[in-house]
């Protein structure tokens, strides 16, 4: 299969080499990305992205052309001003009832426009006109996979999806596309069976890591959610190469559930405490202050990042000492949720949020989705994570808010600390209803940082990427309002499909 993949990717290449029309070279690009094979051809796709900023593309009279231009350059870092919709505006500044009509411009400009950035009142029409015209078109005439398409995107738009779950409906429908190519096809089925294969070793070895952890910390309260943890590693990072990235990933998450459980539900307040004491001092010694059923915990939490540093290459292991520094400023956080639980406290909505957002992981993750990265820029994306900057806690946000409206929906645990939605019920006195749908609306503001962070860092979009697709994946964990890395089982299809069916 590989030496068939390496001949496909020749194939690839040629056809980069033969097409001279920049609309061909845009779609050609679109399909890479859909079909999740875009990562061989990384040269050959910043070449386009560059001829199309010095090119007059955007005098295009298609609007599914120009929409689709101007998505991928901001999908990879380059700003482009809104102004390039204007032509498709009536008299009265509105958009022209000429595209009302078209489905596949339509679907184009609602998927670029949720690329918006605060101050873009152009796109925010865009996304309301857009998504009012292809919600009439459900049910119509749409035909496939166009239909399909549509419907994915009214209910996540793309530049918010989870890419490999885009990838497995797109290999799906790709043969019913305009302009379908064998060749792209086979590849793209090529690389994802074989790059399964791999992935299904990794979730093996990273089982096996978990029940030998599991097996010695002894706390028959924590959650098993393994298979979850490196779901969520694999979202970020699902490229060969990735290994060790996905594996740091998938053992952070798993140590942050293991905390979260310890800090919300069993630890008493005197426990938590200790056990911050502990974690912050991040000795051996430390583990004669806790109590006994915490004992255990504590070591194989020193054994696991030692373990991490032993793993991690010896020209970039400096990443361990930034990522510890993170976890330990976490648990600090954990204690401050047990401190407030502990006292009944109902803190101000904003404290809550300024909180649960680092709490949920933000700041840890964004280290960890660089630990065991081999890059020349790495030190310099590691001192900026660690500053905590507001792409990190926007992230952290929106992920926090998505956990907090699915938790509300499946009603919380007893202990668990107040929730950003029933804090906001607590200090404003309204209903569920109105409370989500503030929150609903913070949520649009965030992403809003996180496509502005694009822009602004476009030196460090290889450090930036996967921080943005750490808040897409919750598109995959709470989808619907379920919470499906609490409730597993809603996950059992999608985790068969990626790691177990071969297409």
């Amino acid at each position: 299969m590989l030496v068939r993949a390496n001949e496909l990717k020749e194939h690839v290449c040629m056809m980069f080499k033969s097409c001279n029309n920049m609309a061909t070279q845009i779609c050609l690009l679109d399909t890479l990305q859909h079909l999740g094979i875009d990562y061989h051809f990384k040269e050959q796709i910043d070449t386009i992205l560059s001829q199309i900023l010095e090119s007059e593309f955007f005098s295009s009279s298609s609007l599914s052309e120009v929409a689709l231009g101007f998505r991928l350059l901001r999908e990879h870092g380059h700003w482009v001003s809104p102004d390039v919709f204007n032509k498709f505006k009536a008299q009265d500044g509105g958009f022209s009832k000429d595209i009302s009509n078209d489905p596949k411009g339509l679907l184009s400009l609602y998927n670029a426009a949720h690329l918006h950035v605060h101050g873009e009142p152009t796109l925010e029409e865009a996304i309301t006109f857009a998504r009012r015209h292809l919600r009439s078109m459900r049910g119509s005439d749409l035909k496939t996979p166009l239909a399909n398409q549509v419907k994915r995107a009214l209910h996540i738009p793309l530049p918010r999806a989870c890419k490999r779950i885009e990838t497995l409906h797109y290999i799906s429908e790709y043969k019913e596309e305009e302009g379908y190519n064998p060749v792209l096809l086979e590849l793209a089925k090529l690389d994802f069976n074989l790059l399964q294969h791999v992935h299904l070793k990794e979730l093996k070895a990273i089982t096996e890591w978990w029940n030998n952890f599991s097996r010695n910390i002894g706390l028959s309260y924590i959650r098993c959610r393994v298979v979850e943890s490196y779901t969520w590693a694999y979202v970020v990072y699902y490229q060969r190469g990735f290994k060790l990235p996905r594996r740091i990933i998938a053992m952070m998450i798993v140590l942050i559930t293991t905390m979260d459980d310890t800090y919300d539900i069993h630890a008493t307040i005197d426990d938590c405490r200790k056990l911050h004491e502990a974690i912050q001092r991040w000795d051996e010694s430390a583990v004669d202050i806790l109590p006994e059923y915490l004992k255990r915990l504590y070591m194989e939490l020193l054994i696991t990042f030692k373990n991490i540093e032993d793993e991690v290459p010896a020209n970039v292991n400096y990443n361990v000492s930034y990522l510890r520094k993170a976890f330990q400023n976490h648990v600090s956080g954990y204690l401050q949720e047990a401190e407030w639980s502990h006292n009944n406290h109902w803190p101000k909505f904003e404290d809550q949020v300024n909180l649960t957002s680092l709490t949920v992981g933000g700041p840890t993750l964004s280290l960890s989705v660089m630990a065991g990265v081999d890059r020349k820029i790495m030190k310099q994306s590691l001192d900026w994570a660690a500053g905590v900057p507001d792409v990190v806690i926007a992230g952290g946000k929106i992920v926090r808010f998505m956990n907090d409206i699915a938790a509300f929906k499946r009603r919380k645990c007893k202990g668990d600390a107040a929730s950003s939605v029933e804090c906001y019920i607590h200090e404003h006195g309204v209903t569920d209803k109105v409370a989500i749908a503030r929150i609903d609306e913070l949520i649009e503001e965030e992403w809003k940082i996180l496509n502005k962070a694009r822009f602004e860092n476009h030196a460090l979009l290889p450090a930036l990427q996967p921080i943005i697709d750490l808040a897409r994946s919750s598109s995959l964990f709470y989808d619907n309002r379920n919470d499906v890395y609490t409730t597993s089982t809603h996950l059992q299809e999608t985790v068969e499909s990626l790691f177990l069916k071969p297409i």
